[in-house]
Formats: C-alpha cells, structure tokens, sequence
C-alpha cells in the first residue's frame, strides 16, 4: 500500500513541475501615468476598422511589435505580411517610464547585458490612440502615445 501510495505523490509531483514548466511567465512593464485612466479594451481589427472613433481616447490592444531602425511599430499578429501601412507607430516617452512589475528595473535598463528584447514578440499594450502622429515619415495609421502598460 505504501509503494502505491508513493508512486501517486510521486506522479503528483511530475504532473506539477510539467505544468509548472509549461506555465509562461509573462513580464508586466508599467509607469504611474495615466494611471486614473480607464482604458478600453479593443481588437486589433475592431481598432482599424474604428479609428477614428478610438481617435484621442486611451485603449488597451494585442498586437505583434516590431522594432528597428526607424521602426517601432504593432502589427496584427494574425498577418504573415508586415506593412507600415497596417501598423500603429508606438511612440514611448521618457516621461513616462515603464517598470517591471514589483521591481524597479526600468523597461530601458540593461537586462544581463541587453534591453527588454520585444521585437517580433505578441504584447498587450495600454495607451493614447493619436491619429495626427503617424509615425516615421508619416507611413501608419496613426500612434499610441501616452504607452503606460506592456506585457509581454
């Protein structure tokens, strides 16, 4: 009865550490501004096809960034093709510096050698919808300003 009885903690245990394994830690990033605000929770496609309603009004979006030279940009992640065209510029600002949840690392700050590394990666980000910015040469739809939450 023992025997049984270990091999059930012990199958236990394996269960635990392979959903502990599985479980994705995401990383939360967030600056105190705008915080009074409420932000509306919108699709990707909801948003371009409604922009001039979200126009100056604070929202909350999943997206696929991508950045690079003169690019800081969120796609649709469901798009295999990356047009600037399709994109919102995502405009961060040193005045409202993001931290990492429960730390004072700073989203900027050197991470073992390296900045956060979000390029081609799916995050959720809250912020101010502009559609006068339109980013680098003026190539997207419009900007979001204000990036006071991201989680990757």
């Amino acid at each position: 009865m023992t025997a049984s009885i270990s091999w059930y903690f012990m199958f236990l245990l394996l269960l635990a550490m392979l959903f502990g394994a599985c479980h994705d830690s995401k990383k939360t990033y967030m600056s105190d501004c705008d915080a009074h605000m409420m932000f509306k929770k919108v699709s990707y496609g909801h948003l371009m096809d409604s922009l001039k309603y979200y126009d100056k009004k604070y929202i909350e979006v999943v997206g696929k960034y991508e950045e690079g030279k003169e690019e800081s940009a969120l796609f649709n992640d469901n798009l295999y093709i990356l047009k600037p065209n399709t994109a919102l510029w995502v405009n961060f600002s040193q005045d409202c510096p993001l931290y990492l949840s429960g730390t004072h690392k700073g989203f900027f700050q050197l991470d073992g050698g390296g900045y956060a590394h979000i390029k081609n990666k799916k995050i959720r980000i809250r912020g101010r919808l502009d559609l006068k910015n339109r980013g680098y040469q003026k190539q997207y739809k419009g900007c979001i300003d204000h990036v006071s939450f991201i989680e990757l």
